[in-house]
């Protein structure tokens, strides 16, 4: 895995966005059970929206967002120099609040330079739920690290520390669309269907008024880096019922800046050991 990261630092993100769109292709060619969690996935979506139906570019899309992952952490400098910002305003002003922000962003793009570029401005407490294998934690750890940015498992722990990055002031993110364990959600519907949704973001949020911004990094063509888009969501409802329905509305917005680049691969409704049975209808 050290010897891929080393090869990959040194060639330009052209030739590496070419080999992961390979790789996906590959991907969904060789495995039926890729497949049979990508397309219907996908294919569900763009159905209900009227989108353009553009499965090979999505396949392609889906390599190309590990590519992207992997370059970023071995050049965060020269990813950053390609990389566009839209609404930057609207972090200058969650910050001023001094309240902290909670950064949310989906699997999506180059996602990986969203919170290297915030940690150039200001610390970010970013969350992420370690491998079963203690090797794999070691490399994406040490291709994940950069100044500023400080990572805590999905654990008690984390969220304390998290609470404590906020009660300072400071960033903290979240990938919202991952399903949490059991008994750290709520059922809620996420493009038309039930997906065990986390409410952790909500409830941070909500403790004290907290901004919840929502970002993308939509790739741009083949080797041009990616553009980071804000948006600052409206407070959660108290009802964390509501609240969970809106932070996946948010969640699908987001999605549909750049549909075909989003992980359909992962199973956003799965059932986790120790939740409740999703509702019937």
């Amino acid at each position: 895995m050290n010897f891929g990261l080393n090869i990959i630092s040194v060639l330009p993100l052209a030739v590496v966005q070419i080999f992961g769109a390979l790789l996906g292709l590959l991907a969904y060619l060789g495995s039926k059970q890729y497949r049979s969690l990508f397309r219907p996935q996908y294919e569900a979506v763009v159905n209900a929206r009227k989108l353009p139906f553009k499965l090979w570019e999505a396949v392609r899309a889906s390599g190309m967002l590990f590519s992207d992952s992997l370059w970023i952490w071995r050049n965060p400098k020269k990813a950053l120099a390609i990389t566009t910002v839209h609404n930057w305003n609207v972090v200058q002003d969650a910050m001023s609040e001094g309240k902290g922000m909670i950064i949310l962003c989906p699997h999506l793009g180059g996602f990986e330079i969203i919170p290297r570029y915030l940690a150039n401005h200001y610390p970010a407490t970013i969350m992420y739920r370690p491998s079963r294998q203690e090797w794999l934690n070691e490399v994406v750890e040490a291709g994940r690290a950069y100044p500023n940015m400080h990572f805590v498992p999905t654990n008690l722990n984390g969220v304390r520390q998290m609470t404590r990055a906020l009660s300072k002031g400071e960033a903290i993110a979240i990938l919202p669309d991952q399903v949490p364990s059991g008994g750290d959600g709520i059922w809620a519907h996420f493009f038309e269907r039930p997906a065990y949704t986390t409410t952790l973001p909500i409830r941070l949020a909500n403790r004290h008024n907290t901004p919840a911004v929502m970002f993308t990094a939509r790739r741009n063509s083949l080797g041009k880096g990616w553009t980071i888009d804000a948006k600052r969501l409206d407070a959660f409802s108290d009802d964390a019922n509501i609240a969970v329905k809106e932070l996946n509305t948010s969640i699908e917005n987001a999605i549909l800046v750049a549909p075909e680049q989003f992980i359909w691969s992962y199973n956003r409704y799965k059932h986790p050991a120790g939740a409740e049975l999703p509702p019937s209808a």
